[in-house]
């Protein structure tokens, strides 16, 4: 399913976002109508459209286009992107004209097998805003399964931890549950086990791994996810704290989309 401002979405309206690559976007896991964290979903997409755009965008006009891509029962994937087809190439300020395309695919049974990561030096374009722009993302996840892993770590030059390209990763050491101090994109499920949970935020350096006794990955549209590797560092996927961080997210309300 894809459209674009409620009506059924034409190659041509489509033709900038693909040659310009400037937009931004988020994706809800809708289950039974619902979506866990949607204000926090819209609140995203509100703040990147000031960011890229300059101008405000009307949730309530995005929540209506989006449930016309969700059933009332079963669990589907909605991505909202939100891009300017008028965009001029050379004069990208002028942008100022926000369309919403709203598609929509199957969700996965959850919850998915562990993730093998290798770490990769990386940091995102404006990481606070969730960009169409996934070139980088896209070619260091190539590079990773390529040598036998299921995706990319993101880390600095000195080897502190940020994100996986599209979620977020948290460590357990036993006592805490830790997010790195990094500059990364704030995902909704993230943030949403943060209110659920104690928590720090404290640097972490790939050296740090060996001595977590946990490691997961979060993003809406599979929730939590065990990471079992991080390059050569075996990680035990089947601890308890896994189990208990995805009760808990799947414990928040859906709101009514």
């Amino acid at each position: 399913m894809a459209e674009l401002n409620g009506k059924p979405v034409e190659v041509d309206a489509l033709k900038n976002l693909a040659l310009t690559n400037y937009g931004h976007f988020t994706s809800m896991r809708v289950d039974d109508g619902r979506v866990r964290g949607l204000s926090l979903h819209m609140e995203r997409l509100q703040r990147d459209c000031r960011t890229l755009f300059g101008t405000d965008l009307d949730p309530q006009r995005v929540r209506d286009l989006a449930r016309r891509a969700a059933p009332s029962s079963g669990s589907v994937v909605v991505r909202v992107t939100i891009f300017d087809p008028g965009l001029d190439l050379g004069h990208p300020g002028s942008a100022g004209d926000p369309h919403v395309l709203v598609t929509s695919r199957p969700a996965f049974d959850l919850p998915l097998p562990s993730l093998r990561t290798q770490s990769a030096v990386y940091v995102r374009d404006v990481p606070s805003v969730k960009s169409v722009g996934l070139f980088g993302i896209l070619h260091h996840r190539r590079t990773a399964q390529l040598n036998g892993f299921d995706d990319a770590l993101f880390v600095d030059e000195q080897g502190a931890v940020s994100e996986g390209g599209t979620w977020n990763i948290g460590f357990f050491d036993g006592d805490r549950v830790i997010w790195p101090e990094a500059d990364c994109l704030a995902g909704v499920t993230m943030r949403l086990l943060q209110q659920a949970r104690e928590h720090d935020t404290l640097p972490v350096r790939l050296a740090d791994i060996p001595r977590m006794q946990a490691v997961f990955a979060t993003n809406a549209a599979v929730g939590v996810r065990a990471v079992s590797g991080v390059d050569g560092i075996a990680v035990p996927d089947n601890h308890a704290i896994i189990d208990n961080l995805r009760k808990q997210y799947m414990e928040v309300p859906g709101e009514l989309l």
